[in-house]
């Protein structure tokens, strides 16, 4: 079932939840709604800041509450949320939604270790470059020195995705929660890696 509203209005997340409450049960919720704002941290507009901060960070913890009280009725549930490697770098010209994807970190973390009584799990997925729309826009030379920082060589796939949800969904994950999962090709775990030949960044 597909239903459209405002993650921002505490009221969308929950009359959200309470239709779907009214078929059955809610076993999982994933909270996968976002936006960006680029701009230098010296000129980033305030009311962009509250934006992203409402979307990215309000907006999931509004509606993981919401699916949270559902899931507590029901003797438990499956929440994931979306988080990103910018939540863990600092990426420049996004401050606003690093901020906001270091929070969702903590915040699954935290209603991982509260909501764990209930037997509910939550973990984040946190993607790198993903072949999207809007990364194929990006100009052949942009492409080109993102893809030379994944270790794997290439930008991930949608479904790529897709699947890790669908594993933190399944019962084979029954017991992993409060975990931030990346989706990145090894772009965490190389750092500046620039290929095979590539020399290593100077301090």
């Amino acid at each position: 079932m597909r239903l459209q509203g405002r993650v921002t209005a505490i009221t969308g997340g929950a009359q959200g939840i309470g239709v779907v409450a009214e078929f059955g049960r809610l076993d999982v919720m994933f909270a996968n709604a976002g936006i960006a704002h680029s701009a230098p941290f010296l000129e980033h507009p305030e009311a962009q800041w509250h934006r992203v901060l409402r979307v990215n960070l309000t907006g999931v913890f509004l509606c993981c509450q919401a699916a949270a009280r559902q899931m507590v009725k029901q003797g438990g549930g499956r929440i994931i949320t979306t988080a990103s490697i910018n939540g863990f770098r600092g990426v420049e010209n996004l401050v606003g939604y690093n901020a906001a994807k270091a929070g969702v970190v903590e915040l699954t973390r935290t209603m991982a270790v509260e909501l764990a009584q209930h037997s509910i799990t939550v973990n984040a997925i946190a993607p790198a470059q993903i072949d999207t729309r809007l990364t194929r826009s990006l100009p052949e030379e942009a492409r080109r020195r993102r893809v030379e920082r994944i270790p794997l060589g290439r930008f991930g796939e949608p479904d790529d995705v897709a699947r890790a949800a669908l594993f933190l969904a399944s019962d084979d994950a029954s017991y992993i929660t409060g975990h931030t999962l990346a989706v990145d090709g090894g772009y965490l775990a190389g750092g500046l890696w620039s290929g095979p030949t590539g020399s290593p960044p100077r301090a």
